[in-house]
């Protein structure tokens, strides 16, 4: 039962996202986020125009909240709009630009566009980005351009859960235009990154006897200055007991002879 409500809750946010891509073009809608509160279903728009969204006096918001009520039958939806914080890093607006600049310029000018984008996406500091445009360009032939730039996965767990992905059809006079966007945003971490820790060096220097004795010496220098000291007062004492013999004698030579 738990898994059933889990997977109906994943389908409604799909069908609101489709419905709001949609309805609200050239908004610079990424994703959206349903979360059920106490009050009621809480909706949460990431754009990159959040004023477009609301619309002068919140008409918009209002209007998108009533046709959400009635068409999806939520009890009470209250619809929140978060700017997104870097656009060059999200798969979803990246290829609503392209989208964007295909429609009003014409599929002559894709090489430039393709190669500007991703200039952009890769100078916001992502690690690698794809984009594939397929279809009637320029010729009537339908053909398939790849525009590539840094590492992409393409395989395993994390071209899954660490890439960003995007799909999205131009509509032009040629015919329908398909765009694929893939970014791998900075911060990934990779199953194969390695990183070196860099160990300090301990130097090991070799101790002679003599310098063994010197760190001796230091060591018990206090000690030693003290016997030393105690050795040296005697000796000082016998030599001022030697001179004042010596001078009696001298004196007493000196009577004599006198």
């Amino acid at each position: 039962m738990i898994e059933r409500k889990f997977i109906a809750q994943k389908i409604k946010e799909y069908q609101i996202q489709e419905y709001i891509d949609k309805n609200l073009k050239n908004v610079g809608h990424s994703h959206t986020k349903m979360v059920k509160t106490p009050l009621g279903e809480k909706i949460v728009l990431y754009a990159s125009r959040p004023g477009l969204i609301v619309g002068r006096k919140g008409q918009n918001i209002k209007e998108l909240t009533n046709t959400l009520k009635k068409r999806f039958r939520l009890e009470n939806p209250q619809i929140e709009i978060s700017e997104v914080g870097d656009i060059n890093l999200d798969a979803n607006i990246v290829a609503e630009r392209i989208t964007d600049s295909l429609e009003r310029f014409g599929a002559q000018r894709f090489k430039a566009i393709g190669h500007k984008v991703m200039e952009n996406v890769m100078s916001a500091g992502a690690l690698g980005v794809e984009i594939i445009v397929s279809g009637k360009i320029p010729s009537s032939r339908a053909k398939s351009w790849r525009f590539y730039s840094g590492y992409l996965k393409k395989c395993g767990n994390i071209s899954i859960v660490g890439v960003d992905k995007a799909h999205v059809q131009a509509k032009l006079k040629t015919g329908v235009v398909g765009i694929k966007v893939s970014i791998m945003p900075p911060g990934t971490d990779l199953p194969d990154k390695i990183e070196l820790i860099e160990e300090k060096e301990e130097k090991i220097e070799e101790i002679k006897e003599d310098d063994k004795k010197s760190e001796d010496d230091k060591k018990d220098g206090g000690e030693k200055e003290t016997k030393q000291d105690i050795k040296k007062k005697p000796k000082i004492k016998k030599n001022v007991e030697e001179k004042t013999s010596s001078k009696k004698i001298t004196k007493k030579a000196d009577k004599n002879e006198s």
